[in-house]
């Protein structure tokens, strides 16, 4: 964002351009106050609250690093193995209440992420009772999803909805500014040009907030989306395999082979980590030779 103000500054500068024309209160209050009341008119609370809480995550950056998929193996492989052994009745006394549990306690991003807890959870708890066929579960997982992408997706479609809305806002801030240098026809030239620069303002902070800032956001926020699905979809996969029966190590495994690339771990690091004991720190990412 400073690079795009930089950038379109910069070069209006170079221009020899006077930055106290670009100051246009007015247009600010039209277009920015109507591109609110958009917001308002078009979303519900729930929604409203979403868009607050996403365009804060994007300073943090995506939850969804190399770091975390290893986390999460590594409680999915300690989990499975207790229920390998153990059977999956214990595994059911983790997933039953996680804050007590020993594997959950060691991997507390995990814990704290309640969206992510339940679905762990109610996946291996719903697999624990016995009751539904594995084919089942997997569509019952895949449904979840589904609901959990769309959930995400509304953010993003009502901050797309704003970005199109702009450049029209701005037009409607320009016509204005255009109905009030009509009325001043007959008066000096230098106010007439006044008037005139400051309706198109509204034009170019219109098409300039809508291409410069508030499109790119949600764009970013398209990409967390898809990342997070795509995590959704390593943890199920991971369950699900176990569920039918394989062991615990290739059933992460199988897991890592549907990591997105650029943060998926390799292949004896993850053994190497599951291998730990429980409660051991996560290993330094290994640096390339």
């Amino acid at each position: 964002m400073v690079l795009v103000a930089a950038a379109i500054i910069g070069g209006y500068l170079m221009e020899k351009g006077n930055l106290a024309v670009l100051f246009q209160p007015a247009e600010l209050v039209i277009i920015g106050g109507a591109a609110v009341g958009t917001v308002l008119i078009a979303n519900p609370r729930r929604i409203l609250l979403q868009m607050a809480q996403s365009v804060r995550g994007l300073i943090s950056g995506s939850p969804y690093t190399r770091e975390r998929y290893l986390d999460s193996f590594k409680m999915l492989y300690d989990l499975f193995a207790r229920a390998r052994k153990d059977g999956l009745s214990a595994a059911e006394a983790d997933v039953e209440d996680p804050a007590k549990s020993k594997i959950f306690a060691a991997h507390p991003a995990i814990l704290k992420d309640h969206e992510v807890l339940s679905f762990i959870c109610d996946s291996v708890r719903t697999a624990a009772a016995g009751v539904v066929d594995p084919f089942d579960l997997d569509q019952m997982m895949e449904g979840d999803m589904e609901i959990r992408k769309h959930e995400s997706a509304q953010p993003v479609l009502s901050l797309g909805t704003v970005a199109d809305a702009l450049p029209g806002l701005g037009i409607v801030a320009a016509v204005l500014g255009v109905c009030i240098t009509m009325g001043a026809i007959g008066g000096p030239p230098e106010e007439i040009g006044e008037k005139v620069a400051a309706a198109l303002v509204g034009t170019f902070l219109g098409i300039l907030l809508c291409y410069g800032f508030i499109g790119p956001v949600a764009a970013n926020l398209s990409k967390v989306a898809d990342e997070e699905h795509a995590y959704y979809q390593a943890l199920r996969v991971c369950i699900m395999a176990f569920v039918k029966g394989t062991p615990p190590i290739v059933a992460v495994e199988m897991a890592r082979r549907v990591t997105p690339l650029h943060v998926r771990p390799g292949f004896q690091e993850l053994e190497k980590l599951c291998r730990q004991k429980t409660g051991a720190p996560l290993a330094a990412p290994a640096t390339a030779a």
